[in-house]
C-alpha cells in the first residue's frame, strides 16, 4: 500500500494548517535554517526573471533541498510537499517585508489597486519533482496611513509576502479576489491535491 503521508517543507503555519484542512497527512521537514540561510535554496530575484519563472524556481528547489535531507536524517522516503508565493506588482516581485518600515512602504503601495498573488507548489519524491502554479488577482481597497500603520503594528504583515494576510486581519483591506483563496493563503489546495494525486496519493 502506498505510503499516505508527506512530508511539508515549510515552516509556514498557514499551510499547516490548510494540509489538515484538506485531510492530508503530513510531517513537517524544515531546512537547517530559514530559507534565505540555506545555500541550496536561493530566494534572490535573479536578473531576468519574471515572477512566474521566480516563484517557481523557489519552490521546486525547496522540494528537491528536502528530499536531499531524508537520507541524512534517517528519515524514511515520501513525497516532499514545498511551496512559495509572491506578489506581482507591475512586474515587480514583492516578498516579505525586512522591517516595519519596508511593510508600510509595501502596503502604501498595494492600497487603492490591483496585483497577482503567485503561489507554486512542488513535489519531489526520489528522482522525480513536479510543479504547479497558481495565479490569483486581488484589488485591495484605499487605505489611510493610519489603517497602514496600525495593521502593520499588530506584527501580522512581518512573515508574509506582499505585507499582509488574507486569512487575517488584512481580510478588511480586499475589496475582490479572482483566482485561488487558499493560493492566497500559501497553499492553492486544488493544485497541491492533483499532483499529489499524481504522485499515487489516494486523495
Amino acid at each position: 500500500m502506498f505510503e499516505s503521508r508527506i512530508y511539508l517543507a515549510s515552516r509556514s503555519p498557514r499551510r499547516r494548517e490548510l494540509l489538515a484542512q484538506a485531510g492530508i497527512r503530513f510531517d513537517l521537514l524544515l531546512l537547517r535554517g530559514a530559507p534565505r540561510e540555506d545555500r541550496e535554496v536561493d530566494e534572490s530575484w535573479l536578473a531576468g526573471e519574471t515572477p512566474e519563472v521566480y516563484v517557481q524556481r523557489v519552490a521546486r528547489a525547496k522540494a528537491v533541498f528536502g528530499v536531499q535531507l531524508l537520507l541524512p536524517r534517517s528519515l524514511p522516503p515520501r513525497p516532499v510537499l514545498a511551496a512559495d508565493t509572491t506578489l506581482d506588482l507591475d512586474g515587480e516581485v514583492i516578498g516579505k517585508p525586512r522591517d516595519a518600515q519596508d511593510a508600510v512602504d509595501i502596503l502604501s503601495r498595494l492600497a487603492g489597486r490591483g496585483h497577482r498573488v503567485l503561489t507554486a507548489i512542488a513535489v519531489a519524491h526520489q528522482q522525480r519533482v513536479e510543479h504547479r502554479l497558481s495565479v490569483s488577482e486581488v484589488r485591495m481597497r484605499p487605505l489611510t496611513m493610519e489603517e497602514i500603520r496600525r495593521y502593520v503594528h499588530s506584527g501580522e504583515p512581518m512573515d508574509k509576502a506582499g505585507a499582509y494576510g488574507i486569512q487575517g486581519r488584512a481580510a478588511l483591506f480586499i475589496e475582490e479576489i479572482r483566482g485561488s483563496y487558499s493560493g492566497i493563503a500559501g497553499l492553492p489546495l486544488c493544485e497541491t491535491g492533483l499532483l499529489l494525486r499524481e504522485f499515487g496519493l489516494p486523495l
